[in-house]
């Protein structure tokens, strides 16, 4: 179930695209969405909190959760079918959001427009591009989430105005971030704001990213404050103890997100009921809540096995 809306220019340029691009442009553009995928999204939003910055991090954070609880609200009002649902004899589908779902099921695969991909990117590399303030960051900051969107419709998956949309929505985040944090001083409060604009969005989106992300925002409400009166990390420039904490992460998020499915039915996990999506923002929020205000307490024993590391190599 869904709405097919389009231009004709849009399929027949996506058309041309997989037309011409041939085996080399394909494994481009898949090269091009894993970049702006979640995994090298978790890396970045990582480095900047653990090892660059805390409080860069945080707003970064704040940023990227907001374009993706946005993105996933206007999904759920167009319902918008993906292109290659659309148009199965003339666009492929090179790539899909759940490999392991049918590539036809828009439960599992989600809508079309926006591009999350496109809003995320823009909302990653912006607002560190904020943060750095370097010129070569900010070519970045133009020309991945451009590659990117470009990607997501020449991999069959969206249509260009799902793109120009979902890099508006990027945008857009970047400025309510930055007007947010110019206005009010308290992290929490801020969270807090976001979780109200978005909250409404309960009453009827049904895709997961959009209960993933206010797993992410509720983790934000209650582990800021915690962190800041309990922990307190501090930032590094210790490149094995930034290894480590990145490491670390990484395997609590991969330990934490199967061990916090295994006393739920796996159909029943993904079947898009509320109680299930319910589940995955409980799922998230613990997840958040265990890196950023628990796994911190190990982080200055990170600093001494980093120091020894550095004299052995000296040796």
């Amino acid at each position: 179930m869904g709405n097919v809306f389009y231009f004709d220019w849009e399929v027949d340029l996506i058309e041309w695209l997989q037309n011409v691009a041939g085996n080399f442009g394909q494994a481009v553009s898949k090269v091009v969405t894993f970049i702006g995928g979640e995994t090298v999204t978790l890396l970045i939003l990582l480095v900047m909190l653990f090892c660059y910055n805390k409080e860069a991090g945080k707003r970064c954070g704040f940023t990227i959760v907001a374009a993706n609880m946005w993105y996933p609200m206007i999904k759920n009002i167009a319902l918008r079918v993906r292109p290659y649902m659309a148009h199965p004899d003339r666009v492929e589908a090179l790539t899909v959001v759940e490999a392991d779902a049918d590539p036809m099921d828009i439960l599992q695969q989600g809508y079309s427009f926006p591009s999350g991909h496109s809003a995320t990117a823009v909302s990653v590399y912006g607002s560190v591009a904020r943060e750095i303030r370097k010129k070569w960051m900010w070519w970045l900051a133009v020309t991945l989430p451009l590659l990117i969107g470009l990607s997501r419709f020449a991999v069959g998956v969206h249509y260009p105005t799902d793109v120009l949309a979902g890099w508006a929505v990027g945008l857009a985040a970047i400025v309510f971030s930055a007007v947010l944090h110019k206005k009010v001083k308290k992290e929490w409060v801020r969270s807090l704001i976001l979780l109200a604009v978005t909250l409404p969005g309960i009453f009827w989106c049904t895709s997961r990213d959009y209960f993933t992300s206010l797993g992410l925002l509720i983790g934000m409400v209650t582990v800021y404050p915690y962190e800041n009166r309990y922990v307190r990390f501090k930032d590094t420039r210790n490149v094995w103890a930034m290894i480590l904490r990145l490491a670390g992460a990484f395997a609590i998020y991969a330990v934490l997100n199967n061990v916090l499915k295994m006393p739920f039915n796996k159909e029943w996990l993904n079947n898009g009921t509320l109680g299930a999506n319910l589940i995955r923002t409980a799922r998230y929020a613990i997840i958040l809540f265990t890196i950023v205000g628990v796994y911190p307490r190990v982080f200055p024993l990170f600093e001494k096995i980093g120091k020894k590391g550095i004299h052995n190599s000296e040796l």
